[in-house]
């Protein structure tokens, strides 16, 4: 190798091919086990396969980008702050609606910073307990709901309403159960945007849904999008 670029690329470590193996082995063992974290979410979860195929990419790739800056901060201390620093700029731009989901996030990270600081033993010892949590408490739909679709309503709502009053009529009548997602404030605090998990009574009753929900005083802005 020309020592220009082996003083501009590798000075940072001891360049060896044992280190390249290693690195290497490293990051391939991280890519497998986030496989198995993003199976694990697969087969334990009931979105449509559209909807969690990001989800199940994002949980592989943070996996091995985890592990890669483990084994880049290594034991340095300032490194590791140079790099919280770094990263703290980005950041998920699309809400994590399913609590459940962000649990799985947490996996992949952790699962990454194991391997990554060459702790193996520890992710395949806690992946298999992840496992069958995971799979006992995966979302089942209930008698009642078996056919019943499951949808997501996002609603903004002016300052001065509170949505849950407002929506309750719209709710009890076209709607089989609902469940509160998430909350937040839009528009600099002038409105609140309200995500719920819904269940129509009937399919074809959804843009009457919509259209009622929209017409009431204070709504701003009405989706409904099915899971």
């Amino acid at each position: 190798m020309p020592e220009w670029l082996h003083i501009k690329l590798l000075t940072g470590e001891s360049w060896s091919l044992d280190l390249l193996r290693e690195r290497t082995v490293s990051l391939a063992i991280a890519f497998i086990l986030g496989c198995v974290v993003a199976g694990i979410y697969r087969l334990t979860q009931r979105k449509a396969n559209a909807q969690a195929a990001n989800l199940v990419a994002t949980l592989v790739l943070l996996t091995v980008l985890i592990a890669m800056v483990t084994l880049v901060i290594g034991d340095s201390i300032a490194r590791a702050f140079s790099l919280v620093g770094a990263l703290a700029i980005v950041r998920f731009r699309t809400v994590v609606e399913d609590t459940r989901d962000t649990a799985f996030v947490i996996f992949a990270v952790g699962v990454g910073m194991a391997v990554g600081a060459g702790f193996l033993l520890t992710p395949l010892v806690s992946i298999p307990f992840a496992a069958l949590a995971a799979f006992l408490f995966r979302p089942r739909i209930g008698a009642a709901a078996a056919g019943a679709a499951e949808y997501t309503l996002s609603v903004r709502v002016g300052v001065g309403h509170k949505p849950d009053a407002l929506l309750r009529e719209a709710f009890a009548k076209h709607l089989e159960g609902s469940r509160l997602l998430a909350t937040a404030t839009a528009r600099q605090g002038a409105a609140i945007d309200v995500t719920y998990g819904v269940r129509l009574r009937r399919e074809d009753d959804a843009m009457a849904f919509v259209g009622e929900v929209n017409g009431l005083e204070g709504v701003q802005s009405v989706e409904l999008r099915r899971d």
